[in-house]
């Protein structure tokens, strides 16, 4: 009994196809008036977001389209036909709404897989295409790597106006969507829009859909952010890294050239365009600038710190900076020696060198002294000599001599040991005085340095707060 209904049933749906189909003109559109359009519905499934090229500004996504409308030719009695209901039919038998992607990117343009339609015994027609669609999708770029990108899907009849075809929004279903590991799927509005255009004066209406997708960051702050934070961080030990070591201008040319290489890296999977520029490019530029200003401050350093008396002089102006006022405001103690006012330092600097002064003309006036009183010894020596021989005899002349030759002879030997003093004196005083300019470049490129090293943290966490923070989201 079971095989003669199925008999029977494979009768009606072939008869049923025969009749339906016989006289059926898949070019007629199936309304009872030919003022009155055809309402056709459409909807998606979105299965999956295969990709999103934001260089070439691409979408490619997995859809199943959902075509609803009514073909009067397409009806029949249940009862009559062994209580068939529907019947599959070729689309290319029967009349279907030429609606295309607008922005399609597809060779094809036209890559929907044409399967059967679903037949109602009410005329009611439901279409359900797979399709991968590949469409031009605007990628806005100001807040990379923390963006949102809304990409559009505008479906639309090529050739039928508002007038013909009456194209109306279906449900966007999502519920067998596979998630993408880049970007996280926030939601699929739909829009009907009606346009004019400048050939037709009859208007022209399309659906739109737009999916709403924000990027995860895990994958671009591990591999970008991160790193960049600390090769900036990195920065910062330049300053406090020794000028003696020879590598502080080295360090700051190494960080410089790791952030072009990250700079490139992120260029690369930009589109060519100048709409915006990219939040962690806008960060890189402002890191690069400090890094390229640590440099050029870093060549002041060690001009500073390899300074010498006998090159270059150090003003007043220089001193009281550099010297005094910044030291201070560093709170940057110099061992041996306190803060001064300027007043007192050139006060103590004048008593210092009239001090110098009189002890010089002191030592002068002591050995002038006695070589006046050598020289007048060594002048009177032979009267006295001749007089002693008149007067006392063999015997006083022979001590007197002895006296005088011993005072002559101590008298030469203190004064070179006097001229020998001053000479090492005076060499000692200009060693000291050189070690002392020296010392004073030394620490002025010290205090660089130091000032350098809080203003460039400051300005380093100031601007990765604000270009950070000034993002509409930080994790995704």
């Amino acid at each position: 009994m079971s095989e003669q209904n199925e008999s029977l049933c494979g009768d009606y749906e072939k008869l049923l196809y025969k009749q339906l189909l016989a006289e059926y003109d898949p070019l007629i559109r199936p309304v009872d008036n030919e003022s009155e359009p055809v309402n056709v519905t459409l909807g998606i499934d979105l299965q999956q977001i295969i990709d999103i090229d934001e260089k070439n500004q691409l979408i490619q996504t997995n859809v199943w389209l959902r075509y609803d409308w009514k073909d009067k030719y397409l009806r029949w009695k249940p009862e009559e036909y062994g209580n068939v209901l529907a019947v599959r039919v070729p689309i290319e038998r029967i009349w279907k709404p030429d609606i295309l992607l607008y922005n399609s990117a597809d060779q094809t343009f036209d890559s929907t897989w044409h399967t059967n339609a679903i037949v109602n015994h009410d005329g009611t027609i439901s279409w359900l295409p797979p399709a991968i669609i590949k469409s031009s999708c605007k990628i806005d770029i100001t807040w990379f790597p923390f963006d949102d990108q809304k990409c559009t899907l505008k479906f639309g009849s090529w050739t039928y106006s508002g007038y013909q075809i009456n194209l109306m929004p279906g449900k966007v279903v999502t519920d067998t969507y596979i998630e993408n590991g880049e970007w996280i799927l926030m939601g699929v509005p739909v829009k009907r829009n009606t346009f004019k255009y400048a050939c037709c004066p009859e208007p022209y209406m399309d659906v739109t859909f737009t999916i709403w997708v924000r990027r995860r960051t895990l994958y671009y702050g591990f591999n970008l952010i991160i790193p960049c934070v600390l090769i900036s961080t990195i920065t910062l030990l330049d300053f406090s890294l020794p000028p003696d070591a020879g590598e502080k201008l080295t360090l700051g040319i190494s960080v410089f050239m790791s952030l072009c290489v990250f700079l490139i890296v992120v260029s690369e999977s930009m589109p060519h365009t100048s709409d915006a520029v990219p939040l962690i490019g806008t960060y890189f530029s402002c890191i690069m600038i400090v890094v390229s200003a640590s440099v050029v401050l870093t060549v002041l350093v060690l001009n500073f710190h390899h300074r010498t008396g006998e090159t270059h002089h150090m003003s007043p102006t220089v001193r009281l900076l550099l010297l005094d006022w910044l030291p201070w405001l560093l709170m940057m103690k110099r061992p041996g020696r306190k803060f001064r006012s300027s007043s007192f330092r050139r006060a103590k600097h004048i008593y210092d060198l009239q001090t110098k002064e009189r002890s010089s003309r002191s030592l002068m006036a002591n050995v002038l002294d006695f070589e006046e009183r050598a020289a007048l010894r060594k002048e009177g020596l032979p009267n006295e000599i001749k007089d002693c021989c008149l007067k006392d005899g063999h015997h006083s002349l022979d001590m007197s001599a002895k006296k005088t030759f011993l005072e002559r002879s101590v008298g030469w030997e203190l004064i070179s040991i006097l001229k020998e003093l001053r000479f090492i004196c005076d060499r000692i005083r200009k060693e000291d005085e050189e070690h002392e300019v020296i010392s004073d470049w030394k620490f002025a490129a010290m205090a660089i340095d130091r000032l350098c090293l809080i203003v460039f943290t400051t300005f380093l966490t100031g601007t990765t707060c604000a270009i950070l923070f000034a993002a509409p989201h930080l994790y995704a």
